[in-house]
């Protein structure tokens, strides 16, 4: 049941000191910095992205995640969901167009979890960071570090995960792709990924007993060559590494997780499966949790499950 929700869009994250979060996001992570605005926020992209940006840094005294964004295929569509935001109960607060350099008007609301999730359908275009959209090469050669292609996703933890879950399928159209089950506790849900597109998911939520924390922000990577690439450059400039390079049962995307000097997790990968809409949900065992999480090792790592900002 799609309802005009196309795909993330943006994320704005919350860095203690600018010029080590650019560092980080431009030169080890590769993004391409774009533009700052007079607030001081630092805007990114990664370069197969035709939205002006998609990652906006913002100078703040504790780390985490402001918002969230998803585009919507138009103004239209803009209106209606946010009709259907308010009509099932939702705090709706409308972001006049501008207030993110070169973004039209955004609607805000929070979800159970406590996250602060928001709808665009205008942005600037600039097109594929370095390459023409005539005849265009296969990719620019002046990259830095991992060369990420794009912001792919982020997993939040809340206490709400049913009622996110609801909002998100039944208001906006979200398809629950894969989740985690207790089942032992009449298959009380521990994890849901939710798409809005072709991909193995766009944001996924993980059951916690506080609200509106970030586990981590997820960057698309080309091959697993790449992603061991990224371990290297990890190493090479002392960057606190998390965990792997490995692969996911979940999604089955091969990945590895690092920490921004300001202590945001951020992970960069490869693969991963596909969904469709007319593809059945995968569920996993809560008594399988490492082997999904961690399908080489089979065990789970308590840092990180249990660290987030």
């Amino acid at each position: 049941m799609k309802k005009g929700v196309m795909r993330p869009g943006h994320v704005q994250l919350r860095v203690l000191d600018m010029d080590e979060a650019v560092e980080h996001y431009r030169d080890r992570l590769g993004l391409v910095e774009v533009q700052r605005d007079k607030q001081g926020r630092v805007y990114l992209k990664g370069w197969t992205e035709i939205d002006a940006w998609s990652v906006v840094l913002r100078l703040a005294e504790e780390a985490g995640m402001d918002f969230m964004g998803f585009k919507v295929t138009d103004a239209e569509t803009l209106a209606a969901r946010k009709q259907d935001l308010i009509d099932y109960g939702c705090e709706v607060e409308t972001i006049p167009a501008g207030e993110l350099d070169g973004c039209g008007e955004r609607v805000r609301f929070q979800v159970p979890t406590g996250h602060h999730l928001e709808l665009f359908a205008e942005k600037e275009q600039t097109g594929k960071w370095g390459v023409d959209e005539n005849n265009p090469e296969a990719w620019p050669e002046d990259l830095k570090g991992m060369r990420a292609t794009r912001f792919d996703h982020a997993l939040l933890y809340g206490d709400d995960l049913d009622g996110t879950v609801d909002l998100l399928t039944n208001v906006l159209g979200f398809q629950l792709s894969e989740q985690v089950l207790d089942r032992d506790n009449d298959d009380f849900r521990l994890a849901a990924f939710l798409s809005v597109s072709m991909k193995a998911h766009d944001i996924a939520f993980i059951r916690h007993p506080e609200k509106d924390k970030l586990h981590h922000t997820s960057y698309y990577l080309e091959t697993w060559g790449d992603v061991l690439r990224a371990a290297d450059l990890i190493s090479m400039h002392d960057i606190s590494l998390d965990i792997g390079p490995t692969r996911h049962g979940l999604t089955h995307g091969q990945t590895i997780y690092f920490f921004d000097p300001s202590g945001n997790r951020t992970e960069v990968f490869c693969g991963g499966d596909y969904t469709y809409p007319d593809h059945p949900v995968t569920t996993w065992d809560a008594d399988k949790l490492g082997k999904a999480i961690f399908y080489h090792d089979r065990e789970l790592n308590e840092n990180f499950l249990g660290v987030v900002t």
